[in-house]
């Protein structure tokens, strides 16, 4: 997955949606900082996402998501608009 740019956009963005990191430490690890955005994310935020990234980028970002951030409504509606039919069953914490 390619890099997400610093630019106003991205970082008003990053600082919205990350809000307890630097916008520079959520730009920096992709697939993290989109699914972050994944939840909660507008129709704007994803406008200003999909300016940076492929479809495919998206897709891996859903693919790679570290568990515990994206709840089930908005993993089972990401898995259905990129055609992953059936969803695949949500990332899980392992402990020890």
């Amino acid at each position: 997955m390619k890099n997400i740019p610093v630019t106003p956009e991205s970082e008003a963005l990053a600082r919205r949606l990350v809000w307890f990191e630097t916008p520079g430490e959520a730009l920096s690890d992709p697939v993290r900082c989109v699914a972050y955005a994944l939840a909660p994310a507008t129709h704007e935020d994803m406008t200003v996402l999909r300016r940076f990234l492929t479809e495919d980028d998206l897709r891996e970002a859903l693919e790679g998501a570290p568990p515990g951030i994206i709840d089930a409504r908005s993993w089972a509606y990401w898995n259905s608009k990129f055609g992953r039919y059936p969803v695949p069953p949500m990332p899980v914490r392992r402990f020890g």
